[in-house]
């Protein structure tokens, strides 16, 4: 008896003559069945009624009931056990695996949740149709009317009455995807990577998962999802660079949008009053681990709060999520445990003075931060004021520190031009941002409402981008300074990165683990 599973070889084991003969052999096999009037890709339909996953549960479930009511007579539960294979059952799926034993074959099947085994034999399929079957390949899908049973080696399989192949497949698949050294093509060539890689299917079917609750916690508290433009009409001032179009029926350039929030906060304007939006966000700037071109985050808005509203927000949402998702609070994630139950908060002054010894109440003119940022050997900032040089000590000296989830707060005005500044310190705003295995999850405001002063700092904010760069296009968005002259509400703003989320609830690496088909440079021949 022949067990030996025959597997494709390996595409990184072949040299491309090898691999386009293979090719060149199922394009023949395909012109064979087209010939005999067979082709595959016509099947338009086929009626499956159930998966492998249900069905394996099916079995075992009429296995036990069989178990319970025979006892011990063996007699009777043989009896029980037959009457299972009277149901019949459909499944659909692909190729993934063969042991030829002659006039019996077993094949591995993979549908949408997972692999069964099925037994094909010649006597019970018809001599003509196991003779076209043997000339298919590994990677053809199939359809497979029969019954579910249990093997000698106690395996649960589905007998093949019928095998009907619905889609040939005409480029091998590799046989050990994970010893491709290359991981680029991997992201490339996703679909092969679903294929070929269970563990990846179960990374977004858990983003799935998370993007649900998610939702499901903000609508629980009363917010309301909506969409707003991802074309926008004008660069603003923010320091993220977008990416520019233009519109032709309108003759104007426009560009994709690098946040949500001030059509959102517009939205609270109009009274509605708790907001949120999953939207893809678009930025043209660097890509690392952690950063791909276009991402998505959720922003959120409540009118009547503040940016300790939000934090307390965001430590129910994640626990909330992390408990349904992950089913505990204790996530490991790249080989550190992050508990998830305990949150520090931290102004970014009382940061600063822990982890580097720095206190920014020391400095007493900028020129004084400038003296302190060359001693420690911090890089200066393109505006070198108190606030800016603080921001610069923290990213030097304190966000790999935050492996634990940690709120820092009260961050300087210079880089927060949205955030209410805080009454008894007017240098620094009500912002926090909160951050777990030394990186940077999300940002939250109260919101500045002050028309007066929006404008004044959207104004600053602009002309600070034109010196930097003359051929800068970027424009203050009056009407937005326009709506809040209509009154904005107090209100507590949030925004997050969904991918960074998702990466660190399904032990990810790379930003491009969790998606789908992240940003790549084309290869040559796809010019």
């Amino acid at each position: 008896m022949a067990d030996e599973i025959l597997m494709n070889p390996s595409e990184e084991e072949m040299s491309s003559e090898e691999l386009n003969s293979l090719i060149k052999i199922r394009m023949d096999k395909l012109d064979a069945l087209k010939q005999e009037g067979k082709n595959p890709f016509e099947i338009t339909k086929f009626d499956f009624n159930t998966t492998t996953q249900d069905l394996r549960a099916y079995y075992e479930a009429e296995e036990q009931k069989a178990k319970d009511a025979c006892g011990d007579d063996a007699e009777k539960l043989n009896e029980a056990i037959e009457a299972i294979k009277a149901v019949n059952f459909s499944i659909a799926g692909r190729i993934m695996s063969w042991r030829d034993m002659g006039k019996a074959n077993f094949i591995d099947i993979q549908d949408v949740s997972g692999r069964m085994q099925c037994y094909v034999r010649m006597n019970d399929i018809g001599e003509e149709s196991f003779a076209e079957f043997k000339k298919w390949d590994i990677g053809d899908i199939v359809g497979i009317d029969g019954f579910v049973f249990r093997t000698r080696r106690g395996e649960i399989s589905i007998h093949a009455r019928k095998i009907t192949l619905l889609s040939k497949s005409l480029i091998p698949l590799p046989e050990k995807w994970h010893g491709l050294k290359d991981r680029d093509t991997r992201y490339r060539q996703r679909y092969v990577d679903l294929i070929v890689s269970p563990e990846v299917k179960d990374t977004f079917r858990k983003r799935s998962q998370i993007m649900r609750e998610l939702r499901a916690y903000l609508d629980s508290k009363g917010f309301l999802e909506v969409d707003t433009p991802i074309l926008t009409p004008f660069e603003i001032g923010a320091s993220a660079r977008p990416f520019l179009t233009h519109h032709n029926a309108l003759n104007m350039d426009m560009v994709l949008r690098i946040e949500t929030e001030l059509y959102l906060k517009r939205l609270v304007v109009g009274g509605m009053d708790r907001v949120y939006e999953v939207g893809r966000i678009f930025r043209n700037e660097g890509m690392d681990t952690k950063h791909n071109p276009e991402f998505t985050t959720i922003e959120l808005y409540q009118a009547y709060t503040d940016f300790h509203g939000m934090m307390d927000l965001v430590e129910e949402m994640m626990k909330t999520v992390a408990q349904n998702v992950c089913g505990t609070l204790t996530i490991e994630y790249q080989g550190k445990t992050i508990d998830l139950s305990h949150w520090e908060r931290l102004t970014m002054v009382e940061a600063v003075k822990k982890y580097s010894g720095v206190d920014f109440n020391d400095w007493k003119t900028d020129e004084d931060a400038v003296a302190c940022a060359n001693e420690h050997h911090v890089a200066l900032p393109e505006v070198p004021t108190k606030g800016a040089i603080l921001a610069e000590f923290f990213d030097a000296y304190v966000e790999e520190n935050l492996i634990q989830p940690t709120f820092i707060y009260d961050y300087p005005v210079e880089i927060s031009p949205l955030a209410k500044r805080k009454p008894s310190d007017p240098a620094f705003t009500e912002r926090f941002e909160y951050f777990i295995n030394a990186t940077e999850f999300g940002n939250a405001f109260s919101e500045l409402n002050d028309p007066i002063d929006q404008k004044e700092r959207f104004e600053r904010q602009v002309d600070q981008r034109k010196e930097l760069d003359p051929e800068s296009k970027a424009q203050v968005d009056y009407d937005y300074v326009t709506a809040l002259e209509y009154g904005l509400p107090p209100t507590g703003g949030l925004g997050f990165g969904v991918d960074r989320l998702v990466m660190l609830l399904t032990d990810s690496a790379s930003i491009r683990d969790v998606l789908l088909f992240p940003t790549m440079k084309p290869l040559p021949n796809e010019n």
